[in-house]
């Protein structure tokens, strides 16, 4: 166990060095209080401020840069990558002053265009924190207004955070976004928790796009999916429409984790002839021993009931 510990200790020694050089070249690196690290390096005239959990960067690597961070310096982006050592939701007095001192050192002033962009607990704080660049584009997947216990009581998740002081400078998400520019909201309205959440988001400047049966991890999926990127640049470059985004979201017809999530709502539904019809659909191009069996089994039930199978002669 020592020796293990001592390798982690050693992999994250070499990371914050590396992002120190890093920031040293271009940009800046700050230690922000005792749980948060901010990354910026200066490119283009675009800024894109991302937020993430670095619990998360560690189970990957002892190396891995901000999110995104290829991905935006690609498009000749600057960038302002916000990290998390554990789920703090970024709410530390430490990392509030320092998107104070951003606001009023002019730092964003400096940029034609700023994105805020995150997920889940890093999509609370891109609302949250986009408060401190007034006219900005802002990026939400699947985020939570706020975890304070007396306005979401029915927020059942999260609770090594609820302790958090969710008061004060960028509390609450979405009074925050009220001096966005633009607001791209993603969400699964069948995700009760986080569609109680997305109902706290009012406002005109607020582009609310439902993204079905696809749970809280929209961004994993839309990834896996291989249509992430070109909806995040559509997105930051002020194109994406709806139309837009509900056609890159087709793809989900052949991404094998919604198919599943599918197959378990009909399953709950206890419709047989809707499940043999759409597993017969899945099996006509591609193999799944568990849609095999519950084509098996919802067409035994419907010979019981003495209904036709669908397709049968």
């Amino acid at each position: 166990m020592p020796e293990v510990s001592e390798a982690t200790d050693l992999d994250r020694a070499k990371w914050r060095n590396e992002l120190i050089r890093i920031g040293d070249e271009g940009g800046f690196f700050r230690e922000i209080g005792g749980e948060h690290t901010a990354l910026h390096v200066r490119a283009g005239g675009t800024l894109v401020v991302t937020f993430e959990n670095l619990d998360h960067v560690f189970e990957h690597s002892g190396n891995r840069l901000p999110w995104g961070f290829e991905f935006v310096r690609s498009h000749g982006w600057s960038i302002l990558g916000l990290m998390a050592h554990d789920w703090t939701w970024y709410r530390d007095p430490a990392v509030h002053n320092f998107f104070d001192t951003l606001r009023d050192e002019g730092f964003f002033k400096q940029f034609s265009r700023v994105i805020f962009y995150g997920a889940s607990m890093g999509g609370y704080a891109a609302a949250a924190f986009s408060a401190a660049a007034p006219g900005a584009t802002v990026i939400t997947i699947s985020p939570q207004a706020t975890l304070d216990k007396t306005i979401v009581p029915w927020e059942t998740r999260y609770s090594k955070a609820w302790h958090r002081d969710f008061s004060g400078r960028y509390g609450f998400a979405p009074d925050s976004l009220r001096s966005a520019e633009k607001v791209y909201l993603l969400f699964d309205p069948l995700a009760e928790l986080d569609a109680n959440h997305a109902a706290l988001f009012e406002g005109e400047n607020i582009n609310t796009l439902h993204c079905r049966m696809m749970g809280h991890r929209i961004a994993s999926a839309m990834q896996g999916m291989d249509i992430l990127k070109p909806v995040i640049e559509s997105a930051i470059d002020g194109s994406l429409t709806a139309a837009d985004f509900y056609g890159a979201l087709r793809r989900r017809r052949t991404y094998a984790r919604y198919l599943k999530e599918m197959l378990a709502r009909l399953d709950k539904r206890g419709n047989p002839w809707l499940m043999s019809l759409y597993c017969q659909h899945y099996l006509a191009t591609r193999r799944g021993p568990m849609f095999r069996k519950h084509l098996n089994a919802a067409n035994e039930e419907l010979v019981r009931q003495g209904r036709k199978i669908p397709g049968s002669v």
